[in-house]
């Protein structure tokens, strides 16, 4: 085959993925990306619980509940109760994580609050607009690391052109499995840089389709015939108050509950 052939086959497989899967996660969370704190704010969120070992519809389900509930700055975040952020995540289904979740979303606005004002342009002129420097100082944040850095770098993409191209490791896995370029920069030519950020969002929803899924349940953890979940089991230890059960798998839930 020739190199003409092989890019123009390229180009059909990217448009063809782009057709069926090109809606960044931002979108679906409600998010239209602009250089202003409070969507850039919902952008980090939204970078934090996707980057934990639960499900991206999930995640995605609860930054539109925090966003519901007017939670779309740190001064709102900071200010808000524990409790009304747990109960805000629960609503979405985030079970495992709530807890933690809502702790390091409270010591993370509050930092955010006193260092940047609340405003992550800030970090962003902190960083001198250097991506590297940005992903570094992004991971300040509780729970924020480099692949919830990533996350964000991958959404944000669309209006902060010094992160352009960003592909995470997932995408560029995708790209591979594909047979599309399997560099940011290779990906790049591919599309406009207007597009940049729903081919990475692309790749991620493909490889999420199509094998097992980085947020997803871990093994042992799904559906079994006849018995619950293990998001089930783990609500119900929660509110039975179980001691120790983020530290327990399903076989150890269901013992504890005596299922």
């Amino acid at each position: 085959m020739s190199g003409a052939d092989r890019h123009h086959g390229a180009h059909k497989r990217i448009a063809a993925l782009m057709a069926e899967h090109g809606r960044t996660f931002a979108d679906e969370a409600g998010i239209t990306p602009r250089d202003e704190p409070e969507p850039l704010y919902r952008l980090l969120v939204l970078a934090l619980l996707s980057s934990t070992r639960i499900s991206a519809r999930i995640a995605v389900a609860a930054s539109r509940e925090l966003s519901a509930d007017g939670l779309t700055s740190p001064r709102a975040m900071a200010h808000a109760t524990w409790q009304d952020i747990v109960r805000a995540l629960g609503r979405a289904g985030y079970v495992r994580y709530d807890e933690s979740t809502a702790t390091a979303l409270q010591k993370g606005a509050r930092m955010l609050r006193d260092r940047w004002d609340g405003d992550l342009r800030g970090l962003r002129e902190e960083a001198g607009r250097d991506p590297e420097r940005i992903r570094t100082l992004l991971q300040e944040h509780p729970r924020i690391g480099p692949v919830g850095a990533a996350i964000f770098c991958r959404e944000t993409q669309a209006v902060w052109p010094e992160l352009r191209p960003a592909f995470d490791s997932r995408a560029l896995a995708e790209a591979e499995r594909l047979g599309l370029p399997r560099t940011p920069r290779g990906l790049a030519r591919s599309v406009p840089d207007s597009e940049l950020a729903r081919l990475a969002a692309a790749l991620v929803r493909s490889a999420l389709a199509n094998g097992p899924s980085h947020g997803g349940s871990r093994p042992g953890q799904g559906s079994t015939a006849g018995g619950p979940t293990f998001d089930q089991l783990y609500a119900e230890a929660r509110e039975r108050h179980v001691a120790g059960r983020s530290r327990m798998n399903k076989r150890e839930l269901a013992r504890a509950l005596g299922h």
